[in-house]
C-alpha cells in the first residue's frame, strides 16, 4: 500500500529518464527545457537518456536503490511502465513527462502535454496513490492485451515510422488478413467462452489520443475492465473506430466489457500480447491481477 505525502522539509533529489525516440521527436533539448522550470529550491534534478528497450527500467532501478526519492518517466506508455515498475518495486514516488505519441495513461491521470505546464505540476509536487495490475507478472499500469492490437504492436515495432500516422496507416493494411481466435476465460471464478478479434485488460481507460476501449475503467476501483472486441465484418471498422473516439464502448454490441479482479485467459495458440503498449511474447495461458492502490504518483 502506498503513502500519500505532501509536505515538504529538505530538497528531493529528483531523476529525470528521458526516451529520446519517443513520440518520433528527438529530445535533446529536453533537460536545458525542465531545468529553466524546475522549481530548484525544492529539487536537485538529474537527467539521464535511455539508450534501448529495457534500459530506462535499469536506470530507473539503479536510481532507486540510491537516494533518488522521484524518477520521473519523460517518454510514452512504453517508458513509463519500464520506470513505474522500479518505481513501485523500492516505494519510490513516479513522476511524469507525457512525450509519447498516446501518453494513454498520462492522458487519464490528467497530466498536461504542455511540458511547461507538466513540469509545473511537478513543482506542485501532490501525490496520489492509483492501482497497478500484472500480466503473467508482468506488470502494467494503462492496459496490457492480446489478439489483434498486440499483433498491431508486434509488426509496429519492427517499423522504423514511429507516430500516429505511421500505427494507423499498418493498422490499415493489417486488419485485412487478421483472424479472430476463441478465448476460455475465467474472471474472478466465473467462466465465459468468447470469440475475440482483440482483448484489452483495462486499468485506465484508453489507448492514448483519446481513444477509450474502457470509458468507465478507473485506476482508483480496485477493478480491471475485460473489454472483448467481438468479430465484426471490415465494413464497419469506422464504427468501431467511431465508438473508441466517442468514449461509447459501454454501450455498444461491439465490445463487451466485464469487471474484475483476477483474470485468467486461455487461448488457441501462443504469439504476441502487448504490455503498455510494447510487444511481448507469451503462451496460451495469461493471468492478471489487479494491486489496489500500490503506487504513489504525482498527479494535478
Amino acid at each position: 500500500m502506498c503513502i500519500q505525502s505532501y509536505t515538504l522539509h529538505t530538497k528531493i533529489n529528483i531523476l529525470f529518464i528521458i526516451n529520446p525516440i519517443s513520440g518520433g521527436r528527438g529530445k535533446l533539448r529536453i533537460p536545458d527545457f525542465i531545468d529553466q522550470y524546475l522549481d530548484k529550491e525544492k529539487f536537485n534534478a538529474n537527467f539521464v537518456f535511455s539508450e534501448y528497450v529495457g534500459h530506462a527500467g535499469e536506470l530507473a532501478d539503479e536510481a532507486a536503490t540510491k537516494n533518488f526519492d522521484v524518477i520521473v518517466a519523460a517518454g510514452g506508455d512504453g517508458t513509463i511502465n519500464e520506470v513505474a515498475t522500479q518505481v513501485l518495486k523500492h516505494h519510490k514516488i513516479l513522476g511524469i513527462l507525457p512525450l509519447g505519441s498516446g501518453n494513454g495513461l498520462a492522458r487519464f491521470l490528467k497530466i498536461p502535454k504542455n511540458l511547461k505546464h507538466a513540469i509545473g505540476l511537478i513543482n506542485n509536487y501532490k501525490t496520489d496513490c492509483v492501482d497497478t495490475a500484472e500480466f503473467n507478472q508482468k506488470c502494467f499500469f494503462n492496459l496490457a492485451g492480446m489478439g489483434f492490437d498486440a499483433h498491431l504492436s508486434a509488426v509496429f515495432s519492427k517499423d522504423k515510422k514511429r507516430g500516429l500516422s505511421g500505427y494507423v496507416k499498418l493498422g490499415f493494411k493489417e486488419v485485412f488478413n487478421y483472424q479472430p481466435q476463441t478465448y476460455q476465460l475465467e474472471i474472478d471464478g466465473v467462466a465465459y467462452t468468447r470469440k475475440a478479434f482483440a482483448i484489452s485488460i483495462a486499468n485506465s481507460s484508453q489507448y492514448g489520443n483519446d481513444v477509450y476501449i474502457a470509458p468507465n475503467a478507473s485506476v482508483k476501483d480496485g477493478l480491471l475492465d475485460v473489454c472483448i472486441i467481438k468479430p465484426f465484418p471490415i465494413i464497419k471498422l469506422p464504427v468501431l473506430g467511431y465508438v473508441m473516439l466517442r468514449g461509447t464502448a459501454e454501450s455498444s454490441d461491439m465490445i463487451e466489457i466485464i469487471k474484475g479482479k483476477h483474470i485468467k485467459i486461455t487461448r488457441e495458440k501462443a504469439g504476441a500480447v502487448h504490455v503498455d503498449g510494447e510487444p511481448l511474447q507469451m503462451g496460451t495461458a495469461i493471468e492478471a491481477l489487479v494491486h489496489p492502490l500500490s503506487l504513489q504518483v504525482i498527479v494535478p
